[in-house]
């Protein structure tokens, strides 16, 4: 396959999902609250918040890596070099990933189950979508290294 016809993404999605996943699990929980978890202390915050604070430096980090790369940091553009190192040795797409844990962090502040739900929402339907054309992208973009990567890095953790 031609590496210039396999897109990843034609507009870059992926932010405006989880801010949709977001505000969905703040309205959810405000019509349909769910009583399930308990307990007002401080361990949801203060968990919550060190997940947040660790989704934010996720982000940054992969960011930063992707720009010292000098390859494309938004979805919907075509990557010109494969990276496979910082956050990226351990995860393939560690920026969803930085996403996901931010709502799940915020989840366990408010005590919102919804957040869960919507963050395991937000992971199926990124996979489906955008991370599977991403992955074509890549596949068709840099072959066996991009294959040889996949098997080494989890796509998730």
């Amino acid at each position: 396959m031609n590496a210039y016809r396999a897109k990843p993404l034609t507009y870059p999605w992926p932010p405006f999902l989880y801010v949709a996943a977001f505000s969905g699990a703040v309205a959810l929980g405000r019509t349909l609250p769910i009583s399930v978890i308990h307990g007002h202390g401080w361990f949801p915050w203060l968990s919550g918040s060190a997940l947040i604070v660790i989704a934010v430096c996720l982000d940054v980090w992969a960011v930063k890596t992707l720009i010292e790369r000098r390859t494309a940091v938004l979805p919907h553009r075509g990557s010109s070099y494969l990276v496979t190192c910082g956050p990226f040795s351990f995860t393939r797409n560690p920026i969803y990933l930085g996403y996901t844990l931010m709502m799940v962090g915020f989840g366990l502040i408010t005590l919102n189950p919804w957040f869960f739900i919507m963050a395991s929402a937000a992971v199926a339907v990124m996979t489906l979508f955008a991370v599977r054309n991403e992955e074509r992208h890549l596949l068709s973009r840099f072959g066996f290294e991009f294959e040889r990567y996949c098997r080494a890095t989890s796509r998730w953790i």
